[in-house]
């Protein structure tokens, strides 16, 4: 039986691309929908001279301290998929919403993450009406999950950036470089398929990075390699509000279902 698509992605893809970043979709025009970040962060291109290591090194620190306090997290790829999300890595909880989008059709995906637990709502998929947990330790490996325990942030910008092949400053409040997604697949909505699928490009990917005034990650923006010819929707994420306060209670009992072998197959990859 075919599943229905929305935005290029299948149903069973959603609930992945739910428990991830967003994904990334070809579909319709770049639209990022979340603003322009207040650093004025260059347009992403590829990097040209040399890399500067304490441009890494800042950088590096400030995606470091999204695990020292709280803050939100908006993240587009395209007018297909947005995602918002709270977080507080200092308690360890977090929520997050996935707002897929196509022609005819709108799912939205929730997920809750309280100290070791992680919950889901996945229309068609979970049961409506209730929260259904996730076993971290059932996840197969390399799963694109976006709010996980040991992982606040849902785009993993501090491991990503770990994948740099060089990163420059452009000035007191923005950087730009370029990524290896083949060391990154798992992170920030990237699987393995998808590297795989990009070939050679996948290993110098441009991004550029913002940080607010307090030296702290606020705006990260991948511009993905094209498929079949067609560029991909660069990624975006945006963080904002640190010190908000996050509301995220554990559902009552009688509201929480045990995933499905179903879902985990799903999140394979």
């Amino acid at each position: 039986m075919r599943t229905a698509r929305i935005g290029g992605l299948g149903l069973a893809s959603v609930a992945a691309v739910a428990l991830a970043v967003g994904g990334c979709s070809a579909d319709g025009d770049a639209n990022s929908g979340a603003g322009a970040p207040a650093s004025g962060v260059p347009s992403a291109s590829a990097s040209v001279g040399a890399a500067d290591p304490a441009a890494a090194s800042a950088l590096a620190a400030a995606a470091a301290k999204l695990g020292t306090e709280s803050f939100k997290v908006t993240v587009t790829s395209g007018p297909g998929l947005k995602m918002n999300g709270s977080m507080d890595a200092t308690k360890g909880i977090g929520t997050a919403t996935l707002t897929a989008t196509g022609p005819n059709t709108e799912i939205e995906v929730k997920t809750l993450l309280v100290d070791k637990d992680l919950y889901v709502q996945v229309p068609g998929i979970t049961k409506a009406g209730t929260w259904t947990h996730v076993d971290v330790s059932r996840l197969p490996e390399g799963a694109n999950v976006g709010l996980r325990p040991g992982q606040i942030d849902p785009a993993n910008t501090a491991q990503l950036l770990s994948s740099t092949t060089d990163v420059q400053q452009v000035d007191s409040r923005s950087y730009k470089g370029t990524l290896d997604l083949t060391k990154a697949a798992g992170v920030a909505g990237v699987d393995q398929k998808m590297v795989s699928t990009w070939g050679a490009q996948a290993q110098n990917v441009p991004f550029t990075a913002g940080v607010d005034d307090q030296g702290r990650l606020s705006a990260l923006t991948i511009q993905l390699p094209a498929v079949n010819g067609q560029q991909a929707q660069p990624l975006e994420v945006l963080y904002t509000d640190y010190g908000t306060t996050v509301d995220a209670q554990r559902p009552p009992a009688d509201q929480i279902t045990e995933a499905p072998d179903s879902l985990y197959n799903s999140l394979g990859g």
